[in-house]
């Protein structure tokens, strides 16, 4: 929410707050909850923080300046009170702001489809920062959303159309999009037709921009552009891990504000289990809440994943943890190859830099005189024939071969790697899922249907 050429920062707060709070939309003004603020002098409040904003900082916009925020969230018919509501919507501001911005919330029921406006403040409640509207932050609102209506047992849209309009008309007449809102752009175009990091960077390169990678980040530069943006600076989305891991269909997102982190799934708890170890009503309670959580997490996170039946998560579980194991099993062996070659070359080294000794000392006759003098060389020297027999070596590789050979499998472990991490994270991600599921289905731990080869018609009652 901008200022307009006819209209004040005073006026412009003022008009929205009083659309929103419309006592023939709000049931009288008793559908309105408010954060950090009084709803009924909530436009006098935002006004308030900007000044001091201005104050502490120095900085003032002009009509550039956003005075606030406004979120649009709306209900399927029939499915929830206005009461639960206005609840879900203060819980979704809280989540969305971290908490740090005044909002108020406003349910109106003067449609067939109950619904809700959040306004929150651009300034932040101590006055010394603006929110920063990240990009695809309506993705973050949407996904908050959705594990809110999914805790409360309501509908997730399935399958979300963006906007009408293009990507201009979504960013706004007067905004001109930025580097790094183009580059985020072209990544989230080229990734649905990649397979692999390599395949992105490849597309990458084929869209114009240049791509730098040395061991410390990743950059792209589009042309006309003067400086790199580096992936790290385009927020957790676009993290090098994140992309890794978008690829492996586990999807970062960020669970509210601009500082973002991953929502994992986390185990369903056995609340029985704890009560009988003595945990009391308090603990049930707070583990009722936290199984309710997870549920909704895990049903999102199977939605995500494209997982629909019990039988699709079993093989998909299993298929990661058995690429997961090949893999970590490849990266032992590399490494345990990288100690051998390690070892080889600096037993090849001691052996060529003690071998006139030890001819001389062969030469002498056994000499005792000349053994006191070059004892250490001839025991190194010992010791490294004795290590190559161990080995069974005939003929001792050259040290130019032994390099090569390091610097490929080197090559081949840091590229594993780059998997390693995404697979990790699959692994656990679908394993903890699939315990929810059963935990949730009622199947028993101990007869979990892990034998693939039983018919589909077993798992027909078992989809999501």
């Amino acid at each position: 929410m901008k200022i307009s050429k006819t209209m004040t920062k005073s006026s412009a707060v003022a008009a929205i707050i009083d659309y929103v709070q419309n006592p023939q939309k709000t049931d009288n003004g008793r559908l309105i909850t408010s954060y950090a603020c009084d709803s009924r002098s909530a436009d006098n409040e935002f006004l308030v923080a900007k000044r001091e904003y201005e104050f502490i900082t120095g900085r003032n916009q002009g009509r550039r300046d956003i005075i606030a925020y406004h979120i649009r969230q709306s209900f399927k018919p029939g499915e929830v009170t206005p009461e639960e509501a206005n609840e879900i919507g203060h819980k979704l501001a809280m989540s969305f702001t971290k908490g740090q911005h005044a909002f108020v919330v406003c349910t109106h029921i003067d449609k067939a489809h109950v619904h809700n406006h959040i306004i929150f403040n651009s300034t932040s409640i101590n006055c010394e920062r603006k929110f920063n509207n990240f990009f695809f932050s309506n993705r973050a609102v949407s996904r908050i959303s959705d594990l809110l209506c999914a805790e409360h047992g309501l509908s997730v849209i399935e399958n979300p159309k963006l906007s009408k309009g293009g990507y201009a008309d979504w960013l706004g007449e007067n905004k001109t999009p930025t580097w790094k809102d183009v580059l985020k752009q072209k990544i989230d175009d080229v990734l649905p037709n990649c397979s692999t990091f390599e395949d992105f960077l490849a597309a990458m390169k084929t869209a114009g921009y240049t791509v730098k990678d040395n061991r410390k980040y990743i950059s792209f530069l589009a042309p006309g552009q003067k400086k790199p943006t580096r992936m790290k600076s385009l927020g957790d989305e676009y993290e090098e891990s994140a992309i890794r891991s978008r690829l492996g269909m586990v999807r970062i997102v960020k669970s509210g504000g601009s500082s973002g982190t991953k929502t994992r799934v986390s185990l369903l708890l056995d609340i029985q289990a704890k009560i009988q170890e003595g945990k009391g009503a308090g603990y049930a309670q707070w583990a009722k809440i936290f199984n309710l959580k997870e549920a909704a997490k895990t049903l999102i996170f199977l939605k995500e994943n494209g997982i629909d039946s019990y039988e699709d998560l079993v093989k998909k579980s299993s298929s990661a943890s058995g690429d997961f194991a090949t893999l970590t099993k490849r990266i032992r062996d590399i490494e345990t190859r990288q100690k051998e070659i390690s070892e080889l070359q600096k037993q090849i080294g001691t052996y060529g830099k003690t071998r006139d000794i030890y001819a001389k000392y062969r030469a002498s006759g056994w000499s005792r005189d000349f053994y006191d003098v070059h004892a250490a060389d001839i025991i190194l020297h010992r010791a490294a024939k004795k290590y190559f027999d161990e080995l069974g070596m005939k003929k001792l590789p050259s040290i130019n071969q032994l390099k090569q050979e390091y610097g490929t499998l080197a090559t081949e472990r840091k590229t594993l790697y780059g998997d390693y991490h995404r697979l990790k994270d699959l692994s656990r991600e679908l394993s903890t899922a699939r315990a929810n599921a059963e935990r949730m289905l009622g199947i028993a731990p101990d007869a979990q249907n892990r034998d693939t080869s039983r018919s589909k018609t077993q798992h027909d009652n078992h989809d999501f």
